[in-house]
């Protein structure tokens, strides 16, 4: 009889992980596809626009995903208390998210701003170095409204809201493209503005996905009867502190990430343009399929935030456990995709012969580390519901920028191995960092499903 309930009890929960995870995968897909646009609709300019999309993009998202890190202390706070029943303190905790925000856009817009001074000194190639600066401080312009994006991103979900969410990434994508048609080649009467017009789409894009995500989160405040900006509180230190000491660790571990990779791109800048461009094209599809395990691994936070809330661990455990099993099982396909069909993925992206010859040793070494991503993805999220941040930050660093890269900048350059060893470093690391983190859930969920007994 035991047995039979704790079945049911599997069976309910991996129903209740996939209701949050897929609209969740849906919109990282969405949130992904947008960046795949921006490269695919360049690609017909030149491998030097490619590039420059490529490296503008990498530069851009390790600041901003810093800031967007910082408000992941939302999917902690916000699912615990939705778990509690306490829905005004869920409203509470989005108000000062949405305060950070505002604080931070105006500092790492200056950060983006400078980026492209550094060119120079970095030996990054002459002709995709001014496209690059002119795509990048076009998308800064967009940073306000993606952390305001962020912000009640991670409420909705909290609170089991997440059709917004995938609506706006998916309709967001409608206008991206078609700006980026009107915008890059002129269309419309729109003068033709090449990777400046790709970044503006981009901007217009989140302006509209920050408007969507405000109705919908008034539309679900007023539900309940309590206005969203009728009742909006002022800014409390001490909450404001409380999302810190979540948000910062988690913001460094996004960033620890999103640098390696971007280092690996300013890295790969050095090397020809079609290196550049074969890089940027084999890192798109591996953050394609990254996003399904990233979407798995914000509902497995949420899913855990809430039973942590609710005060059962062993409910917490189990969903930590369903999520990898979904994410790892995704993420196992598209290592086959990248194995048997490569040559059909890149030429996608580009119809020239000798980035599609580079990128299919890539897609190879990418279908390697699948698996791995999929794990250490999804134990930092299922982490991040039991309150734990810093040890995914320290891992990360640890992983990638002690290890990993070092490792990629002596085989790219001083062994000659060029882009396959530059990957090669980046996909050991990877394989560490997962085995790390994998350990730190098993750890930390086996506490408190100890402390429930």
């Amino acid at each position: 009889m035991q047995v039979q309930s704790t079945q049911i009890d599997v069976k309910r929960e991996l129903r209740s992980l996939l209701a949050l995870a897929i609209p969740v995968i849906l919109s990282e897909l969405g949130w992904m596809s947008m960046s795949i646009v921006d490269t695919i609709m360049v690609g017909r300019l030149s491998a030097e626009a490619i590039g420059a999309v490529g490296m503008g993009n990498a530069i851009y998202y390790a600041p901003a995903l810093f800031g967007i890190g910082i408000l992941l202390g939302l999917d902690t706070l916000v699912s615990q208390a939705y778990g509690r029943g306490d829905f005004d303190e869920c409203h509470r905790w989005l108000s000062q998210g949405v305060y950070i925000a505002v604080a931070f856009t105006p500092l790492l817009m200056i950060v983006l701003w400078a980026a492209p001074l550094s060119f120079p000194y970095l030996g990054v190639n002459a002709a995709v170095s001014q496209q690059t600066s002119d795509y990048l401080r076009m998308l800064n312009w967009g940073t306000l409204p993606l952390l305001l994006y962020a912000s009640f991103r991670r409420y909705l979900q909290g609170v089991k809201r997440v059709g917004p969410v995938t609506f706006a990434l998916i309709s967001a994508n409608l206008i991206n493209w078609a700006g980026n048609w009107a915008l890059i080649y002129g269309h419309l009467g729109f003068p033709a503005m090449g990777v400046r017009g790709s970044a503006l789409s981009t901007c217009l894009a989140r302006v509209y996905m920050a408007a969507v995500l405000i109705f919908a989160a008034w539309r679900n405040e007023a539900g309940r009867g309590h206005p969203l900006f009728a009742d909006w509180p002022g800014v409390v230190f001490a909450r404001i502190l409380s999302l810190l000491k979540l948000g910062v660790p988690a913001a460094g571990q996004i960033v620890m990430e999103v640098g390696a990779f971007g280092a690996a791109t300013v890295m790969a800048g050095r090397l020809t343009p079609v290196a550049l461009a074969a890089h940027q094209i084999a890192l798109n599809c591996a953050a394609f399929s990254y996003m399904v395990p990233l979407g798995t691994s914000a509902a497995a936070a949420v899913a855990v935030g809430h039973a942590i809330g609710a005060g059962d661990g062993p409910r917490a455990r189990r969903a930590g456990w369903l999520a990898m099993m979904v994410g790892v099982s995704f993420m196992a396909l598209a290592a086959v995709v990248f194995l048997l069909v490569p040559h059909a993925v890149l030429v996608i992206y580009t119809n020239q012969e000798a980035v599609v010859s580079m990128g299919v040793p890539l897609l190879a070494l990418a279908a390697a580390f699948q698996i791995f991503d999929g794990i250490q993805t999804i134990s930092t999220g299922a982490l991040r519901g039991l309150g734990e941040t810093r040890v995914p930050m320290l891992a990360n660093f640890a992983g990638y920028w002690i290890f990993g890269l070092p490792l990629g900048y002596v085989l790219c350059f001083w062994r000659g191995k060029g882009i396959i060893g530059l990957w090669t470093g980046l996909t050991l690391a990877l394989i560490l960092i997962a085995l790390v983190l994998l350990l730190q859930w098993w750890r930390d969920s086996s506490r408190h499903t100890l402390k429930a007994c």
